[in-house]
């Protein structure tokens, strides 16, 4: 009974940051998972049953804060769905460990991009180009999906970081629709994992001890997107991206447990610095050094 309390306030949690910042769910889930001893699919499959109904509460919250851009959302699904289906059945076999480091080398370029697109903008707002193109959401669906099946977690650090960098959805709608479309990614990676592991070897208890906390907290993270400004929540979500990135990296290179936390520690600071800079230049550029930065709409 303790286990699954501790995984329903991590479920919580985890839902907090993920509906905030448009990632982490997975990763942070399946780490606790695997750490209690669940093997690989067995993790992966508890959190994407989860997922099914948080992403439903997080989807429908975003929806009614205005957070969602319903276009990107029904191009991402479908092929969203058949990776996701397709890394549950058919790839859960390949070592995702082997292409971890390479996939968070390239996360973390991309995370350093987003910090740079919303931190070093002056006195200007931060604007926005055109919505993202079919062409390019397409695939990245489909490679989201399947690495988030195949490393219980990956829909939200692809999908999240490719269209904050490209500077074509203002972050809260990117966010609103990365975790309203992970609900149809969640359903085929749930379908895949039934299907290859079958009811059996799914661990129930702690897919809903997981839901459970993730439920309560889809809500208040989508209020949390719709208050904090877009220069803010770039930040946030960049820096996210860079210090999760670099522990993947720091361990891959072999360095010990100190060294690690070090790194992750210096870079937790520098990114704390960014979000406390960001809010200074947003209340600059809106005239105002009075009111709390997250009293302010996303732009």
């Amino acid at each position: 009974m303790r286990k699954l309390l501790v995984l329903g306030v991590v479920g919580f949690l985890a839902q907090l940051i993920d509906g905030s910042l448009g990632m982490a769910y997975g990763v942070t889930s399946s780490t606790l998972l695997l750490a209690a001893g669940l093997a690989p699919a067995a993790a992966s499959a508890a959190v994407h049953f989860s997922e099914i109904g948080t992403s439903l509460v997080s989807g429908f919250s975003h929806h009614k804060l205005g957070n969602v851009d319903w276009r990107t959302v029904s191009i991402l699904a479908i092929p969203g769905f058949v990776g996701a289906f397709a890394g549950a059945t058919f790839l859960a076999s390949l070592d995702g460990d082997a292409a971890k480091p390479w996939v968070a080398g390239i996360l973390l370029s991309l995370g350093l991009y987003v910090i740079w697109r919303f931190l070093v903008l002056g006195g200007r707002r931060p604007t926005f180009k055109s919505r993202p193109s079919a062409r390019m959401l397409a695939p990245m669906g489909l490679v989201g999906g399947a690495l988030d099946a195949i490393g219980g977690g990956g829909w939200g650090p692809v999908g999240t970081t490719t269209l904050l960098s490209s500077g074509r959805l203002e972050p809260r709608k990117v966010i609103g629709s990365i975790d309203t479309s992970e609900f149809v990614v969640a359903v085929g990676g749930s379908l895949g994992f039934l299907i290859a592991l079958s009811s059996s070897g799914i661990p129930w208890s702690y897919a809903l001890a997981l839901l459970a906390g993730g439920v309560v907290a889809a809500p208040i993270a989508a209020w949390l997107v719709k208050k904090l400004a877009a220069r803010v929540l770039g930040v946030a979500a960049g820096g996210l991206i860079v210090v999760t990135n670099s522990k993947t990296i720091a361990e891959t290179l072999g360095a010990t447990g100190w060294t690690v936390a070090a790194v992750v520690a210096t870079l937790a600071v520098l990114w704390i610095t960014g979000i406390a800079w960001a809010v200074r230049q947003e209340r600059r550029s809106r005239g105002d050094v009075t009111e709390p930065a997250a009293s302010y709409a996303g732009v």
